[in-house]
Order: structure tokens, then sequence, then C-alpha cells
């Protein structure tokens, strides 16, 4: 079956203090987001959603940095609900999709091959990194500990039959869609959950970058 990667990079990321998009930065003398692209090089489709402001910009650097990996462009929306919802419109629905955040860039290609291929109809396969620091609910003035044995931080990419994500995005918005996962849910769909990797960090600050350009020495 084909597998087509979507690619959201659609936000400006406003807590890296910088007037550049942080998935423009530069991760090893080459922006993040190409790093995050290569990854998914191997895939029959790769789609990028992003701003359309950020369109020109995007194929400037791709010509500065001679980035000629084959991607579809697509105009991102009001939030990433809607930019997936856009970057699926581009996708074949007899196909498997891994939607994946741009600013993901230290994703191996050993885990997306084992979420693809966990990937069935009606169940979404998302990667997630078990809970180390001791958590607390706050209440007002009062906290309490909670267990942590039974919670994980959810990565991308998260895989699905195209099919069926299309047709859970065909629902309205609601804010407690925080991702793919939590969308499919909503539409009755089931989820399963696959070890994922402690380098496949989430740059949104000057110290997630700093910490990626370690894991890459």
């Amino acid at each position: 079956m084909k597998k087509v990667a979507l690619i959201v990079a659609g936000g400006r990321g406003n807590r890296m203090n910088t007037t550049i998009p942080k998935q423009f930065l530069l991760l090893k003398s080459l922006p993040i987001l190409m790093h995050t692209l290569n990854q998914f090089s191997h895939f029959d489709q790769i789609i990028l959603v992003l701003a359309t402001t950020e369109f020109d910009t995007w194929k400037q650097l791709c010509k500065e940095h001679n980035f000629t990996l084959k991607h579809t462009l697509v105009a991102g929306g009001v939030n990433r609900f809607s930019s997936v919802k856009n970057g699926l419109s581009k996708v074949p629905e007899e196909s498997i999709v891994a939607i994946h955040d741009g600013v993901r860039p230290l994703v191996s290609k050993k885990l997306i091959s084992t979420l693809i291929n966990a990937t069935k109809k009606e169940i979404g396969i998302v990667p997630v990194t078990p809970v180390k620091d001791s958590l607390r609910k706050a209440d007002g003035h009062k906290s309490k500990s909670v267990s942590r044995n039974s919670l994980y931080k959810v990565q991308t990419p998260q895989c699905f039959f195209a099919s069926t994500i299309i047709d859970a995005y065909k629902q309205n918005f609601s804010l407690f869609f925080t991702d793919d996962a939590s969308v499919l849910e909503s539409n009755g769909g089931k989820i399963k959950t696959i070890k994922g990797e402690e380098k496949n960090i989430k740059i949104t600050t000057q110290q997630d970058l700093k910490i990626a350009e370690a894991f890459i020495e």
C-alpha cells in the first residue's frame, strides 16, 4: 500500500523567541524542516503543510541548500486541526498516512517503519514514551501526588489508514483535539501505542535546539 508522509509545519513557534519560524532554523547547517523531510525520503509521497506566507521563504531555502527531495506544498489553516485537514485533502484514501510534526527532525526511519507496519484499519498507531518526572495535580492552593505509572508522553508520527483519518477529520473542530489520535478517538476509532524514542523531541525552545544538536553529534 502507498505510504504518504503528511508533515505539519504551519506554526511560527513564538516560544523560540526568534523572527525566523522555528522550522527554518538551522540544525547542523541545515533547516530543521529539511532534516524532518529527509527521514521520510523512502515514502511514495510527502505533503508539507506551511503557512502560505512562508511558501516563498521555503522555496528560497530549498534553492540555497540544494534541497531537491520531491514534496507537495499545501496551505496551512488557522490551527493544527485545519492544517492537517488541508493536507489530508491531498492524500489518496487507499494509502497509509504518517502525520508528523515538522519540528521533530530526529525521528528514526526504524521507528517510522515500525509504526507503518503496525497500522491497521480503524486503528491509529501512536508512539509514546513513559513520563519519568514525579507529578502533582494542583487544585487551588492544594496539590496531591499523581502516579506516573500509566502516564505517557505522546509523539509523532501518528499513523493511520488514510480513509480512516480522513473520515475522522470531517468532524467539527473541538478544543479536545490535541493531536490526530484524539480526533480519531472522537470519531469512534481506537488507538494502539508503540514505544517511541527519547531523541524524537519536538523543538520548541532554544534549549530543545541545543539538545537536538547534541543528539546529532
